[in-house]
């Protein structure tokens, strides 16, 4: 104790500096953990980085920068879609506000009369006193309510179809077939309506129509093509053609159509069959190689109808 007494700085001194050592032992042991945390952060995003790389495609390097160009093509599609939207635009309504049976009455008779008379004027062929597939509606005013809007988008939409067939001046429109979508329309004509049923999925609405017309090769050509070039989302999923001559039965069997007479070479019943001369071949001249005939065309129709967004 003497000693600490006669050296009392030097041992205080001593103490002082062991705490300092102690001190800085104790910050480096701090600092080389963080170093070693840090430097093992750092070898994982090295490797995290070099797994990136060596990807197909990969983020790119210092002359080609794949997350820029992967930014640009996401703009393009985006600008695509946007451009893709402008052919599934909605069928707008004829009328707004149609809550009673009314009301879809009396517009189901402009809209027909209107329809007629754009037929007349592109001449046309309709059934006589043709309802486009809406006879079971035709002066009935004991429509079901809930089902009024369902009508009317379907009565302007078979209007938005035939006006295409309209515009590509076929010779004649047979009929129209649609989903039933309405009470009403089980008492209506089987011929206007398709056993085909509306299809529901996470984007859209697909509603089937069937379509029965006369025209040629030209015409025809020209319907694709007015569905095609439609803003509306017609997709034609089908088309059976066949000569106008030939008669479809009820149940779709085609087959000659029926006659009385007697077909062409064939004698009469108790006639006498006369000689048969030869064709004469002739001479010179272009020889017919195809010839142009009436069809009778019967086409699937799908309108796509989007969801609207929840």
């Amino acid at each position: 104790m003497s000693w600490i007494k006669r050296n009392l700085f030097f041992a205080l001194g001593g103490v002082i500096a062991l705490g300092l050592l102690g001190g800085a032992g104790f910050y480096t042991y701090k600092g080389w953990s963080l170093n070693s945390d840090a430097k093992q952060k750092l070898n994982e995003s090295y490797g995290t980085l070099k797994s990136l790389a060596q990807k197909t495609p990969a983020p790119g390097n210092e002359e080609i920068n794949n997350t820029a160009i992967a930014a640009r093509q996401e703009q393009q599609l985006r600008e695509w879609i946007a451009a893709a939207k402008t052919y599934f635009s909605p069928i707008p309504p004829l009328a707004p506000d149609i809550t009673t049976s009314e009301s879809f009455v009396g517009l189901l008779q402009r809209t027909i009369d209107q329809l007629s008379r754009e037929a007349a004027d592109a001449g046309v062929l309709l059934p006589p006193k043709y309802y486009f597939s809406f006879a079971a509606q035709k002066g009935n005013f004991d429509l079901e309510t809930n089902s009024l809007g369902a009508l009317a988008a379907q009565l302007a939409e078979v209007k938005s179809i035939v006006e295409i067939l309209f515009a590509a001046h076929v010779n004649a429109l047979d009929g129209v077939q649609r989903s039933r979508v309405a009470k009403s329309d089980g008492a209506g004509s089987g011929s206007d309506f398709t056993e085909q049923m509306p299809v529901v999925n996470d984007l859209a609405v697909i509603t089937p129509y069937t379509l029965s017309f006369r025209c040629f090769s030209v015409e025809l050509a020209r319907v694709i093509a007015g569905f095609a070039a439609s803003t509306n989302a017609f997709i034609v999923k089908s088309v059976i053609v066949q000569p106008a001559s030939v008669a479809t039965t009820a149940g779709g069997a085609s087959g000659a159509a029926p006659s009385a007479l007697p077909s062409a070479g064939e004698p009469a019943p108790g006639a006498v069959a006369a000689p048969v001369a030869r064709p004469v071949s002739p001479r010179g001249g272009l020889k017919t190689v195809l010839k142009e005939q009436l069809l009778r065309v019967t086409m699937d129709v799908k309108l796509v109808k989007l969801l609207p967004k929840s």
